[in-house]
Order: structure tokens, then sequence, then C-alpha cells
């Protein structure tokens, strides 16, 4: 178990930690822990490394900024091999290239993801919000470098915590089917209850808000022409001759960045309850996009539909407005990082089950800079590439 005291806390710029400060020690397991769980494929004889000791040295070396399995094995002979007896080799000599290929394209990968996703959930009871609901993106992401070297299963549906932006679970997904085929599988490995699930439109679909329900959940679907009946009705209703008396709420909100005012305003309605046959539908929602540019001027219009099974007595305009804005968090603060931070797209890693493993790892990594209080990931990996003993004792190492 890692032992996380008041002082470590006190470092951590998430709200919800500083909240924990009272209760002076906080109990979470380490990863390290977590690894020592994770079943290992081969046999005995002529075992090694253990494959704790791998797992370990993989976040390390990824926490240095290391992304590729030729780079994760030349860690140690960068920063001295006297590391490898903390990271728990019983040799002098860390694991070959093809050591690294070998083992890991052959981990259950189910089962690492699994221990993980429990790991997970215990950081997020730790730093419970308070909040009444717990917002989760749904989204999938493509290893495009895996997939032309020709990896099967190479598209992964993901899990993210909006509040803290870590992953909470990921599958792959199947050549033979595509995400609305994988959801279901998803769900059910996910904590459900009091949760709020949000999704772009591809996952707007009847079975997938039903499965949310049936899991004493709620949702927030964006909803465009791949629900052509559905799309229609909440665009004639939100049209130009929209009656005033069918206006549930609104909200505006404004933000200058980038170059741009940006003006988002989202209307609520609920006068398509009854009329509209969709399981579990409470409301449904118009999102106005208004982007000026300030040098030109140049304006440009963008409007969203959308629905959600959360009653306007529960959910205000602008607490879906938040919703709908936290939903891209996946896509920038998970997505984004591992192709640009980690490279993943170019990697092209094919074997067995070594595409997955190494997105799996990179999630880890990812987790456990976001719960840290990282906001730049770039920044904190240099932090940890030049303090090394700093990257062991986050994952629960002695140095």
């Amino acid at each position: 178990m890692i032992l996380v005291n008041e002082a470590t806390l006190k470092k951590n710029k998430l709200p919800e930690i500083h909240d924990l400060l009272s209760q002076h020690m906080v109990r979470i397991p380490s990863l390290v822990d977590v690894f020592a769980q994770i079943p290992d494929p081969r046999k005995a004889r002529g075992k090694r490394h253990p494959l704790q000791a791998m797992l370990a040295l993989a976040c390390v070396a990824l926490l240095c900024g290391y992304r590729s399995l030729l780079a994760i094995s030349e860690w140690a002979h960068n920063y001295g091999l006297a590391y490898l007896s903390c990271l728990g080799f019983k040799r002098h000599y860390p694991p070959s290239q093809a050591t690294w290929y070998r083992v890991l394209s052959k981990i259950d990968w189910q089962a690492l993801e699994e221990q993980l996703a429990d790991w997970v959930e215990r950081v997020l009871a730790v730093l419970d919000s308070g909040n009444e609901w717990e917002g989760v993106a749904l989204d999938g992401k493509t290893l495009r470098g895996s997939k032309k070297q020709g990896a099967a299963n190479t598209h992964l549906l993901s899990a993210l915590s909006h509040r803290l932006a870590i992953t909470l679970t990921q599958i792959a997904v199947s050549d033979k089917t595509n995400e609305i085929g994988a959801v279901g599988d998803l769900l059910v490995g996910l904590v459900m209850k009091g949760r709020v699930f949000t999704a772009d439109a591809l996952l707007t679909q009847r079975n997938v808000a039903q499965s949310i329900l049936d899991g004493k959940a709620d949702y927030v679907f964006i909803v465009k022409k791949n629900q052509p009946t559905l799309y229609e009705d909440i665009a004639y209703l939100f049209g130009d001759l929209l009656n005033p008396e069918f206006v549930t709420d609104m909200c505006d909100v404004i933000n200058e960045g980038h170059g741009r005012v940006e003006r988002r305003r989202l209307t609520t309605s609920t006068a398509l309850i009854d009329y509209v046959n969709w399981p579990g539908i409470q409301q449904v929602f118009c999102l106005e996009r208004v982007f000026t540019r300030k040098k030109t001027g140049e304006v440009s219009l963008e409007v969203v539909y959308g629905i959600t099974s959360l009653g306007a007595d529960e959910a205000t305009a602008r607490q879906l407005l938040a919703f709908t804005r936290q939903h891209w968090h996946i896509e920038n603060k998970s997505h984004w990082v591992r192709d640009v931070t980690f490279d993943e797209d170019r990697s092209q890693v094919r074997v067995g089950n070594l595409p997955h493993v190494m997105a799996t790892l990179r999630n880890t990594v990812i987790n456990l800079l976001r719960t840290t209080g990282a906001d730049n990931i770039a920044k904190a990996l240099r932090h940890y590439a030049a303090c090394p003993d700093d990257a062991l004792a986050l994952i629960g190492l002695p140095t």
C-alpha cells in the first residue's frame, strides 16, 4: 500500500485532495502491488526477470519520457544498474529488447486492464469530490501505427473521468464489429451507479441508453443524423419559430482565448418527453456555438442537438453545458496526450497483446500524473527524467 501523508497531499493542486488534508493519511494501493497480481504467462524454467519488476520498470521509463520498447530496454543502462534492485530485479542486468517483446506480447491484457481499473476506482473513491454526479466520457481511439503493421483489434474504446481526466478502463473493439457492439462489454466492467455517461453521436443508440439506465446511471448524448427521426424532431422543436413556452432553461457562457471569442448557448426543453420514443429521455437540448475571430471579425456558427435522462429538476442548462464540454477531456487530455506526448500513433508494435499492453501502460502513467495534479504532462515527464527517484516513489518503490 502507498501511504500518502499530509505533506504529499499539499503538493497536489486538485481541490479534492485539499479536502482530504484533515484525514492526515490516505491509503491507496501502489502500482507495484497491482503489478504483483498480474499472471505471468511464462513457464518457471528459464524465467530470468520477474514480471512485476518488468512492469514497474516500464512505468518508470515511461514516466521519464522513454516511449518505445527499445528506449525502455535502455533505461537502466542510462540511469545506472543500481536501480534494478530497487525495481525488484534479481540480476544485475536489465531485460533485452527481445525479452520485452516476448514477455509483454504474451501478457493477459484483459487481466492487466481489470487490475488497473480496480486501482483507478480506489483512487476515485479516495479523491471523491462529494458531487452528486461523476461524469464519464465514452469514446474510441485507433492505434494507427500498429494497425498499419497488421495488428488485430487495434481500436480501443475507453471510459474517462470528467473530473480527474483519468482513464477508468478500456477494451479492444473486434475488427468484426464497432464501438456500438463493444460498449456493452465496457459498461459491464465499470462502476455505473450514480454516474453520468457522455458520448458523441456514434454511441447515441437505444440499447446503449438502456444499458446505462439498467446500471442506475444517466446519460447525456449528442444527436446527429445517424438517428434521423430523433434529429429531425429536435431540430424542428428548436427551429426559427421556437415557442418560448417550450423552453425549460437556458444559459449563455462567453470565453476568450486563442485569438477568438466563443459564445455557447444551451437551451433545454421537456416538450418532447411524451413524443419521442427513447429510453429514459427527460430533456432535449440545443447547443449553439458562435466563434468570432478577433483579427478578422469572421463569425462562424455551429448548432448541436442532444438528449439526456436527467430531468429538469436534476440538471440545469448550465450543468448540461458543463457535461458537453467536459466530454472532450477524453480527446484533449487522454487521446491527444497519448498521440503527441507518448507518440502512440507512430508505435508499430504489432505482436500478440503488445499494442494493447503498451496502450494500457501509457494510460496508467497518465493516470498517475493526473492524480498528482499534473496539467502539463510533457513538463511532468521532464521532471521525472531529471529526478528518477521521484518516479520510483510515485509507483510505490523505495529509492
